[in-house]
């Protein structure tokens, strides 16, 4: 069985080319980890003004560490396969829909600071996975 992978294309030294994919790849993996470290390290601080449990930020960090390994893997590859790049687009999407489903189903005691910002958030990730679908077409297509 052979996984189609996309080939990012080559300048004139044989290097792979910037590519649209590659790059919102690095810029979701270096954002999320950043995020990871703040919840982290500043979860207790951050649980007053958004409300957010410190027994949920500590979970949603160490995620989103893991995440950001993930990604910052992905976006390394040579080649990158198409079924990770789509799987990538797929778990921003569903992380969208997460944090929607948490500010209005109620689940954690969010102020309405910390519901503006988890909305913000979900906004984010799901321009996130619109801009890495998008790179992940013109890639396949051979484009930049």
């Amino acid at each position: 069985m052979t996984i189609p992978t996309m080939t990012a294309p080559r300048t004139v030294d044989g290097r792979p080319a910037p590519a649209l994919l590659r790059t919102v790849l690095l810029i979701d993996a270096w954002s999320t980890l950043v995020f990871g470290v703040i919840l982290l390290a500043g979860g207790s601080w951050l649980s007053g003004p958004l409300g957010l449990p410190t027994t949920w930020s500590v979970p949603f960090g160490v995620a989103m560490l893991g995440g950001a390994a993930a990604l910052g893997l992905i976006a390394g590859y040579p080649r990158i396969p198409a079924r990770l790049a789509l799987t990538v687009v797929a778990g921003n999407l569903l992380c969208g829909v997460a944090l929607v489903l948490l500010t209005v189903a109620d689940l954690l005691p969010l102020t309405g600071f910390g519901t503006v910002f988890v909305l913000f958030g979900a906004v984010l990730v799901v321009v996130g996975a619109a801009l890495e679908f998008v790179g992940y077409r013109r890639y396949q297509a051979g484009g930049c």
